[in-house]
């Protein structure tokens, strides 16, 4: 069965040639590429809504199979619906159905159906896959379509998605396909907007709805955002960033009556941050230092490291060192982790029944340079040295409630016992921070 196309020529151009340049100039083919679970991605006519859509999928790694999970529009075919063999065409070329994933999760639902009425004219799936394929030529889709139904279902789908990608054992992006607010001032709709991205950014689908119900938020997709989000908890998901957000009001001039589009992309714990969370769980428990499993690329630099350690959301520890100490940054980031969790002397070692609670992040810094003056740092780019003599304080950049540069050197003084009449040397630096 082939899915033909049926918004091409209306929301995009039918022409490849066309449809390509209109892709490239919406995506930024430098983008870094990161690990994502899931995305949220708006499908209107590529000109109001492809540049908030390009610019969230050129972040991604891609995988060989997209789930892409759509809001039914047209009121047609099953309330809850999956297909699980066929093609999707479109002018860029067909895509294959993944039918042994798509089956794996028709067998495990309670709640979708096989149907391919529901998708024959709807287009909240279609728009999506030229974006996909402008960036991919062989991967497989799932596509499956939400109508009206209740939150509870809603969720458990999202679970049972998340039970089938593991039983199959399988790596796939799951995309929610959504427009946000529809029809209203520029500035009642990114209110609204603003308060439903918020909830998704949490990974709190329950918050999400209720904001759509109280607040009457008309976003069309907030079903498949809904079972996103539970199939990305599932799966790991620990933050969520938003990549861009927009109006038709931004393109059109008119901001009387607009729609919202947001990119939204769901992520999982970083290698590096995942590595620190193994290696305290580790030694907390077996008193053992694991060791690296395979090396991502930023593991195998030389720079120092500071691990800091949370315990809902206070700090819990933190510990690094200004240079490398290590032969690479996996061995940094595993010292220093230990140390964070059992050697910072303004904490009690942790314990084993606090691992649940605990969260990581890995600063990976760069060559400390000297400066003249402080009017040359920055507390939200640059983290700061100060030195007198053999004494020398260190302060991260981009710290909550560190918002000028007086309080990072004050800070930094107060932890190297530095006078604050003392003279100093000030240095700088700049940080990657994994999550």
């Amino acid at each position: 069965m082939i899915r033909q196309p049926v918004v091409a020529g209306q929301f995009y151009p039918d022409s490849p040639s066309q449809l390509k340049e209109m892709i490239r100039g919406m995506v930024d083919d430098k983008a870094e590429k990161e690990e994502v679970i899931g995305l949220i991605s708006p499908h209107a006519g590529y000109i109001y809504s492809g540049p908030v859509a390009g610019a969230t999928i050129s972040r991604i790694k891609f995988k060989d199979t997209f789930i892409i999970i759509g809001p039914n529009h047209t009121g047609m075919g099953r309330l809850l619906s999956i297909m699980t063999e066929g093609v999707w065409k479109t002018p860029l070329g067909e895509v294959e159905i993944d039918s042994e994933l798509a089956k794996q999760i028709l067998a495990t639902s309670s709640y979708l159906e096989e149907d391919y009425g529901a998708h024959q004219y709807e287009h909240s799936i279609e728009v999506q896959i030229p974006f996909l394929q402008y960036f991919k030529k062989d991967f497989r889709l799932v596509p499956i379509m939400l109508a009206y139904s209740t939150s509870a279902t809603y969720k458990e789908i999202g679970k049972e998605l998340a039970t089938a990608i593991k039983d199959l054992n399988r790596q796939v992006v799951i995309i929610a396909s959504s427009d946000m607010t529809h029809y209203e001032p520029q500035e009642s709709a990114q209110w609204k907007d603003t308060q439903a991205i918020e909830a998704i950014l949490d990974l709190d689908e329950d918050k999400l709805l209720k904001r759509v119900d109280e607040l009457r938020i008309s976003m069309c997709g907030y079903a498949p955002a809904v079972s996103l989000i539970s199939a990305a908890k599932e799966l790991g998901a620990k933050r969520a960033e938003l990549v861009r957000y927009q109006t038709s009001g931004d393109i059109t001039g008119d901001y009387s009556s607009v729609v919202g589009y947001a990119g939204v992309i769901l992520k999982g714990m970083s290698p590096m941050a995942s590595l620190a969370k193994r290696t305290v769980e580790t030694f907390v428990k077996e008193s053992k230092i694991p060791e690296p499993e395979e090396l991502t690329p930023e593991m195998k630099q030389k720079a120092g490291v500071f691990v800091s350690i949370h315990k809902l959301g206070q700090l819990r520890g933190c510990i690094g060192t200004f240079e490398p100490t290590q032969e690479n940054v996996a061995q940094e980031t595993i010292v220093n982790a230990i140390s964070s969790a059992t050697r910072d002397p303004r904490f009690l070692p942790v314990a084993p029944n606090e691992l649940d609670d605990l969260t990581y992040n890995v600063d990976v810094l760069t060559k400390p340079e000297p400066i003249d003056s402080q009017d040359q740092l920055d507390p939200k780019k640059y983290g700061v040295i100060v030195e007198s003599g053999v004494r020398k304080g260190l302060l991260l950049p981009d710290l909550e409630g560190v918002d000028s540069v007086d309080y990072q050197i004050e800070i930094c003084r107060q932890k190297a016992g530095i006078a604050p009449d003392e003279p100093i040397k000030l240095y700088r630096f700049e940080v990657r921070r994994y999550k």
